[in-house]
């Protein structure tokens, strides 16, 4: 599966960067995190606990942040395990200064086996998509000052472009869930 998308966030870039990657704020805003441990710099062990379809698939797995060029771009490569099935994938995630806002975009290329690659291609695009968005708008909420008015606040979280893309053969793919529940810069997620 491939998923791509951007999001405005009305934060100076490296605020952005910095909040990427903060563990606390990435648990807080990944749907179902259950923990997410920092063990380097470049590399974090999360869970998370999602339904999706008939399944309530609690995955854990190890996220490896490469290719960094601080604060503008980074790939989270990672692979996860749960009693459903497996994914592996990567996302990748740019910042760019859009007058004193930043416009983050990510790319993610994932894939999915197991008996979470048997629900339908169409529930997993839609759980993928309403998870993307749920990160956003969390993660923006908890980087955003605390004292501005309500009505900017409401601002930052709206999402100017949320462009998806997928593409899928046979095998159906889950790993933008995993992605995003493990911490796609998010993902991070593209």
């Amino acid at each position: 599966m491939k998923l791509s998308g951007s999001y405005q966030i009305n934060l100076e870039k490296q605020k952005v960067w910095n909040a990427l990657n903060d563990p606390e704020i990435l648990r807080k805003s990944i749907p179902g995190c259950e923990s997410f441990e920092k063990k380097s710099d470049t590399e974090f062990t999360a869970t998370a606990k999602n339904k999706i379809g008939p399944f309530n698939a609690s995955f854990t797995g190890d996220i490896e942040l490469k290719d960094i060029d601080a604060p503008n771009s980074y790939t989270i490569q990672g692979s996860g395990n749960s009693a459903v099935g497996f994914a592996s994938g990567k996302a990748k995630v740019k910042l760019e200064d859009i007058e004193g806002r930043t416009k983050l975009i990510y790319e993610v290329e994932a894939n999915v086996g197991g008996k979470i690659a048997q629900v339908g291609s169409r529930l997993i695009d839609m759980t993928a998509k309403k998870m993307a968005d749920i990160f956003f708008g969390k993660f923006s909420e908890l980087i955003s000052p605390k004292d501005q008015p309500k009505q900017e606040k409401e601002n930052k979280k709206t999402v100017l472009e949320n462009k998806i893309k997928i593409k899928s053969n046979n095998k159906i793919t889950i790993y933008i869930s995993v992605i995003i529940l493990l911490g796609i810069a998010i993902y991070l997620i593209s």
